[in-house]
Protein backbone atom coordinates (compact mmCIF):
# COMPACT_ATOMS: atom_id res chain seq x y z
CA UNK A 1 0.00 0.00 0.00
CA UNK A 2 1.38 3.37 -0.99
CA UNK A 3 4.66 1.77 -2.05
CA UNK A 4 6.85 3.81 -4.35
CA UNK A 5 5.06 7.11 -3.95
CA UNK A 6 1.50 8.32 -3.75
CA UNK A 7 -0.80 8.86 -0.80
CA UNK A 8 -1.88 5.76 1.09
CA UNK A 9 -4.77 7.73 2.57
CA UNK A 10 -6.34 8.36 -0.83
CA UNK A 11 -5.58 4.81 -1.96
CA UNK A 12 -7.67 3.41 0.89
CA UNK A 13 -10.52 5.84 0.21
CA UNK A 14 -10.48 4.70 -3.42
CA UNK A 15 -11.46 1.14 -2.48
CA UNK A 16 -14.87 0.04 -3.80
CA UNK A 17 -17.83 0.99 -1.67
CA UNK A 18 -18.98 -1.44 1.03
CA UNK A 19 -15.63 -3.26 1.07
CA UNK A 20 -14.00 -1.62 4.10
CA UNK A 21 -16.74 -1.94 6.74
CA UNK A 22 -14.37 -0.84 9.49
CA UNK A 23 -11.58 -3.27 8.64
CA UNK A 24 -8.72 -3.62 6.17
CA UNK A 25 -5.89 -6.12 5.71
CA UNK A 26 -2.64 -4.69 4.36
CA UNK A 27 0.60 -6.28 3.20
CA UNK A 28 3.65 -4.09 3.72
CA UNK A 29 6.70 -5.02 1.67
CA UNK A 30 9.95 -5.50 3.52
CA UNK A 31 11.77 -2.69 1.73
CA UNK A 32 9.42 -0.02 3.15
CA UNK A 33 9.39 -1.16 6.77
CA UNK A 34 12.38 0.97 7.75
CA UNK A 35 11.06 4.10 6.04
CA UNK A 36 7.56 3.76 7.52
CA UNK A 37 7.94 2.12 10.93
CA UNK A 38 11.54 2.40 12.15
CA UNK A 39 10.81 5.41 14.40
CA UNK A 40 7.85 5.64 16.82
CA UNK A 41 6.75 8.94 15.28
CA UNK A 42 6.80 7.49 11.77
CA UNK A 43 4.98 4.35 12.82
CA UNK A 44 2.27 6.36 14.61
CA UNK A 45 1.81 8.66 11.62
CA UNK A 46 1.44 5.80 9.12
CA UNK A 47 -0.87 3.77 11.35
CA UNK A 48 -3.04 6.82 12.06
CA UNK A 49 -3.20 7.60 8.34
CA UNK A 50 -4.44 4.10 7.49
CA UNK A 51 -6.84 3.97 10.42
CA UNK A 52 -8.36 7.37 9.62
CA UNK A 53 -8.89 6.43 5.99
CA UNK A 54 -10.57 3.16 6.93
CA UNK A 55 -12.92 4.91 9.36
CA UNK A 56 -13.76 7.65 6.86
CA UNK A 57 -14.25 5.20 4.01
CA UNK A 58 -16.52 3.04 6.16
CA UNK A 59 -18.70 5.84 7.50
CA UNK A 60 -18.69 8.36 4.66
CA UNK A 61 -18.16 6.24 1.57
CA UNK A 62 -19.30 7.65 -1.76
CA UNK A 63 -21.81 6.00 -4.08
CA UNK A 64 -19.87 6.68 -7.26
CA UNK A 65 -18.79 3.04 -7.55
CA UNK A 66 -22.42 2.05 -7.84
CA UNK A 67 -23.21 4.23 -10.89
CA UNK A 68 -23.71 1.60 -13.59
CA UNK A 69 -22.85 3.73 -16.68
CA UNK A 70 -19.56 4.77 -15.06
CA UNK A 71 -18.69 1.17 -14.29
CA UNK A 72 -19.54 0.17 -17.86
CA UNK A 73 -17.19 2.84 -19.26
CA UNK A 74 -14.40 1.65 -16.97
CA UNK A 75 -14.95 -1.98 -18.00
CA UNK A 76 -14.65 -1.02 -21.67
CA UNK A 77 -11.48 0.99 -21.12
CA UNK A 78 -9.98 -1.77 -18.96
CA UNK A 79 -10.65 -4.32 -21.73
CA UNK A 80 -9.01 -2.06 -24.34
CA UNK A 81 -6.01 -1.45 -22.11
CA UNK A 82 -5.59 -5.16 -21.46
CA UNK A 83 -5.83 -5.94 -25.19
CA UNK A 84 -3.16 -3.34 -26.04
CA UNK A 85 -0.89 -4.70 -23.31
CA UNK A 86 -1.27 -8.29 -24.49
CA UNK A 87 -0.63 -7.31 -28.10
CA UNK A 88 2.82 -6.14 -27.08
CA UNK A 89 3.62 -8.92 -24.62
CA UNK A 90 2.22 -11.93 -26.48
CA UNK A 91 1.83 -10.89 -30.12
CA UNK A 92 5.04 -8.93 -30.73
CA UNK A 93 7.32 -11.76 -31.90
CA UNK A 94 10.58 -10.14 -30.77
CA UNK A 95 9.35 -8.93 -27.40
CA UNK A 96 10.57 -11.77 -25.18
CA UNK A 97 14.08 -11.67 -26.61
CA UNK A 98 14.01 -7.88 -26.18
CA UNK A 99 12.98 -8.27 -22.54
CA UNK A 100 15.77 -10.71 -21.72
CA UNK A 101 18.46 -8.57 -23.31
CA UNK A 102 17.53 -5.05 -22.15
CA UNK A 103 16.63 -5.84 -18.53
CA UNK A 104 18.71 -7.51 -15.78
CA UNK A 105 16.19 -10.31 -15.32
CA UNK A 106 18.81 -13.07 -15.21
CA UNK A 107 20.89 -11.18 -12.65
CA UNK A 108 17.81 -10.41 -10.54
CA UNK A 109 17.18 -14.16 -10.40
CA UNK A 110 20.44 -14.47 -8.45
CA UNK A 111 19.57 -11.88 -5.81
CA UNK A 112 19.16 -13.38 -2.33
CA UNK A 113 16.11 -11.30 -1.42
CA UNK A 114 13.24 -13.71 -1.71
CA UNK A 115 12.03 -17.00 -0.28
CA UNK A 116 10.95 -18.12 -3.76
CA UNK A 117 12.84 -18.41 -7.07
CA UNK A 118 12.17 -15.88 -9.83
CA UNK A 119 10.75 -18.59 -12.07
CA UNK A 120 8.46 -21.55 -11.61
CA UNK A 121 10.01 -24.80 -12.72
CA UNK A 122 13.23 -23.20 -13.88
CA UNK A 123 11.95 -22.51 -17.40
CA UNK A 124 12.88 -19.29 -19.20
CA UNK A 125 9.57 -18.57 -20.90
CA UNK A 126 7.25 -15.77 -19.86
CA UNK A 127 4.58 -18.02 -18.35
CA UNK A 128 7.02 -19.39 -15.76
CA UNK A 129 8.23 -15.95 -14.63
CA UNK A 130 6.80 -14.69 -11.35
CA UNK A 131 5.14 -11.28 -11.16
CA UNK A 132 7.64 -9.57 -8.85
CA UNK A 133 10.81 -10.16 -10.92
CA UNK A 134 8.79 -9.25 -14.05
CA UNK A 135 8.00 -5.79 -12.63
CA UNK A 136 11.37 -5.50 -10.88
CA UNK A 137 13.36 -5.98 -14.09
CA UNK A 138 11.40 -3.34 -16.03
CA UNK A 139 11.88 -0.93 -13.14
CA UNK A 140 15.64 -1.39 -13.16
CA UNK A 141 15.93 -0.40 -16.82
CA UNK A 142 13.60 2.55 -16.21
CA UNK A 143 10.80 1.38 -18.51
CA UNK A 144 8.36 0.50 -15.68
CA UNK A 145 6.36 -1.03 -18.50
CA UNK A 146 3.78 -3.15 -16.60
CA UNK A 147 2.52 -0.14 -14.64
CA UNK A 148 1.31 2.01 -17.53
CA UNK A 149 1.47 0.30 -20.93
CA UNK A 150 -1.96 0.18 -22.57
CA UNK A 151 -3.55 2.88 -20.41
CA UNK A 152 -2.90 5.72 -22.86
CA UNK A 153 -4.33 3.86 -25.87
CA UNK A 154 -7.49 2.93 -23.96
CA UNK A 155 -8.11 6.47 -22.74
CA UNK A 156 -7.31 8.01 -26.14
CA UNK A 157 -9.68 5.66 -27.95
CA UNK A 158 -12.48 6.69 -25.58
CA UNK A 159 -11.67 10.38 -26.11
CA UNK A 160 -11.59 10.01 -29.89
CA UNK A 161 -15.19 8.74 -29.89
CA UNK A 162 -16.43 12.13 -28.70
CA UNK A 163 -13.51 14.49 -27.94
CA UNK A 164 -15.39 17.28 -26.17
CA UNK A 165 -17.98 15.40 -24.14
CA UNK A 166 -15.75 12.47 -23.23
CA UNK A 167 -12.95 14.76 -22.06
CA UNK A 168 -15.45 16.56 -19.81
CA UNK A 169 -16.62 13.20 -18.49
CA UNK A 170 -13.12 11.89 -17.73
CA UNK A 171 -12.18 15.19 -16.08
CA UNK A 172 -15.33 14.90 -13.97
CA UNK A 173 -14.38 11.32 -13.05
CA UNK A 174 -10.94 12.55 -12.03
CA UNK A 175 -12.25 15.26 -9.73
CA UNK A 176 -15.22 13.38 -8.24
CA UNK A 177 -14.57 9.63 -8.34
CA UNK A 178 -11.88 8.53 -5.82
CA UNK A 179 -11.25 5.25 -7.64
CA UNK A 180 -10.64 6.86 -11.04
CA UNK A 181 -8.55 9.61 -9.50
CA UNK A 182 -6.32 7.04 -7.80
CA UNK A 183 -5.90 5.06 -11.03
CA UNK A 184 -4.80 8.18 -12.90
CA UNK A 185 -2.57 9.41 -10.07
CA UNK A 186 -0.78 6.05 -9.84
CA UNK A 187 -0.20 6.01 -13.58
CA UNK A 188 1.01 9.62 -13.41
CA UNK A 189 3.43 8.79 -10.60
CA UNK A 190 4.82 5.83 -12.49
CA UNK A 191 5.21 7.79 -15.73
CA UNK A 192 7.21 10.39 -13.81
CA UNK A 193 9.74 7.70 -12.91
CA UNK A 194 10.18 6.47 -16.47
CA UNK A 195 13.41 7.59 -18.14
CA UNK A 196 13.27 6.65 -21.81
CA UNK A 197 16.68 8.17 -22.52
CA UNK A 198 18.29 5.87 -19.98
CA UNK A 199 16.09 2.99 -21.15
CA UNK A 200 17.34 3.56 -24.69
CA UNK A 201 20.90 3.36 -23.36
CA UNK A 202 20.08 -0.11 -21.99
CA UNK A 203 18.75 -1.06 -25.42
CA UNK A 204 21.75 0.23 -27.36
CA UNK A 205 24.41 -1.21 -25.06
CA UNK A 206 22.90 -4.54 -24.01
CA UNK A 207 21.33 -5.85 -27.21
CA UNK A 208 23.38 -8.06 -29.49
CA UNK A 209 24.49 -6.26 -32.69
CA UNK A 210 22.59 -8.72 -34.86
CA UNK A 211 19.36 -8.04 -32.91
CA UNK A 212 19.34 -4.25 -32.92
CA UNK A 213 17.44 -3.88 -36.16
CA UNK A 214 14.64 -6.27 -35.17
CA UNK A 215 14.40 -4.73 -31.68
CA UNK A 216 14.01 -1.17 -33.00
CA UNK A 217 10.23 -1.51 -33.68
CA UNK A 218 9.68 -2.84 -30.15
CA UNK A 219 11.32 0.19 -28.56
CA UNK A 220 9.45 2.53 -30.92
CA UNK A 221 6.15 0.89 -29.99
CA UNK A 222 6.88 1.34 -26.27
CA UNK A 223 8.01 4.95 -26.77
CA UNK A 224 4.88 5.82 -28.74
CA UNK A 225 2.62 4.44 -26.00
CA UNK A 226 4.61 6.26 -23.32
CA UNK A 227 4.26 9.70 -24.91
CA UNK A 228 0.60 9.05 -25.74
CA UNK A 229 -0.09 8.07 -22.12
CA UNK A 230 1.69 11.16 -20.78
CA UNK A 231 -0.32 13.46 -23.05
CA UNK A 232 -3.65 11.86 -22.19
CA UNK A 233 -2.97 11.91 -18.44
CA UNK A 234 -1.95 15.59 -18.56
CA UNK A 235 -5.07 16.40 -20.59
CA UNK A 236 -7.37 14.72 -18.06
CA UNK A 237 -5.67 16.17 -14.97
CA UNK A 238 -5.13 19.62 -16.45
CA UNK A 239 -1.51 19.60 -15.28
CA UNK A 240 1.33 21.09 -17.28
CA UNK A 241 3.83 18.58 -15.90
CA UNK A 242 3.44 15.17 -14.35
CA UNK A 243 2.67 15.33 -10.61
CA UNK A 244 1.92 19.07 -10.62
CA UNK A 245 -0.99 18.20 -8.32
CA UNK A 246 1.39 16.85 -5.66
CA UNK A 247 4.48 19.11 -5.51
CA UNK A 248 6.04 17.23 -2.57
CA UNK A 249 5.87 13.88 -4.36
CA UNK A 250 7.02 15.54 -7.58
CA UNK A 251 10.12 16.91 -5.85
CA UNK A 252 10.81 13.60 -4.12
CA UNK A 253 10.61 11.67 -7.39
CA UNK A 254 12.81 14.21 -9.19
CA UNK A 255 15.48 14.01 -6.50
CA UNK A 256 15.48 10.21 -6.47
CA UNK A 257 15.46 10.00 -10.27
CA UNK A 258 18.55 12.18 -10.47
CA UNK A 259 20.53 10.28 -7.87
CA UNK A 260 20.12 6.87 -9.52
CA UNK A 261 20.99 7.88 -13.09
CA UNK A 262 24.73 7.18 -12.48
CA UNK A 263 23.79 3.78 -11.06
CA UNK A 264 21.96 3.02 -14.29
CA UNK A 265 25.06 3.70 -16.39
CA UNK A 266 27.17 1.65 -13.99
CA UNK A 267 24.70 -1.20 -14.16
CA UNK A 268 24.71 -1.24 -17.96
CA UNK A 269 28.51 -1.30 -18.04
CA UNK A 270 28.69 -4.15 -15.51
CA UNK A 271 25.96 -6.17 -17.22
CA UNK A 272 27.64 -5.78 -20.57
CA UNK A 273 30.98 -7.04 -19.20
CA UNK A 274 29.29 -9.85 -17.30
CA UNK A 275 27.43 -11.07 -20.37
CA UNK A 276 30.60 -10.89 -22.47
CA UNK A 277 32.28 -12.99 -19.81
CA UNK A 278 29.50 -15.55 -19.95
CA UNK A 279 29.47 -15.57 -23.73
CA UNK A 280 33.09 -16.65 -23.99
CA UNK A 281 34.87 -17.98 -20.94
CA UNK A 282 38.35 -17.48 -22.36
CA UNK A 283 37.69 -14.35 -24.40
CA UNK A 284 35.61 -12.79 -21.67
CA UNK A 285 38.37 -13.21 -19.12
CA UNK A 286 40.76 -11.45 -21.46
CA UNK A 287 38.39 -8.52 -21.94
CA UNK A 288 37.97 -7.76 -18.23
CA UNK A 289 40.38 -7.51 -15.35
CA UNK A 290 37.56 -8.45 -12.98
CA UNK A 291 36.37 -11.94 -12.23
CA UNK A 292 32.86 -13.15 -13.01
CA UNK A 293 32.04 -13.09 -9.30
CA UNK A 294 33.21 -9.48 -8.92
CA UNK A 295 31.20 -8.34 -11.92
CA UNK A 296 28.09 -10.10 -10.64
CA UNK A 297 28.50 -8.63 -7.17
CA UNK A 298 28.83 -5.15 -8.67
CA UNK A 299 25.74 -5.64 -10.82
CA UNK A 300 23.71 -6.88 -7.85
CA UNK A 301 24.79 -3.85 -5.81
CA UNK A 302 23.52 -1.51 -8.54
CA UNK A 303 20.23 -3.43 -8.58
CA UNK A 304 19.83 -2.86 -4.83
CA UNK A 305 20.73 0.81 -5.19
CA UNK A 306 18.29 1.48 -8.03
CA UNK A 307 15.53 -0.40 -6.20
CA UNK A 308 16.10 1.76 -3.11
CA UNK A 309 15.87 4.93 -5.20
CA UNK A 310 12.89 3.90 -7.30
CA UNK A 311 10.92 2.28 -4.46
CA UNK A 312 8.72 0.53 -7.06
CA UNK A 313 10.38 -2.85 -7.08
CA UNK A 314 7.65 -5.33 -7.83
Amino acid sequence: MGRGGGPAYEAILAQPGQTLMGRIKITEQGEVLASKYSLPELALYNLETATTAVIQGSLLGTKFDEIEPWRHIMEEMAARSRDNYRKLIYEQPDFIDFFHQVTPIEEISQLQISSRPARRGGKKDLSSLRAIPWVFSWTQSRFLLPAWYGVGSALQTFLDENPVDHLKLLSYFYHKWPFFRMVISKVEMTLSKVDLQLAEHYVKELTQPEDRERFAPVFEQISHEYYLTCNVVLTITGHKRLLDGDPELQRSVQLRNGTIVPLGFLQVSLLKRLRQYRGSAAGGAARSRYSKGELLRGALLTINGIAAGMRNTG
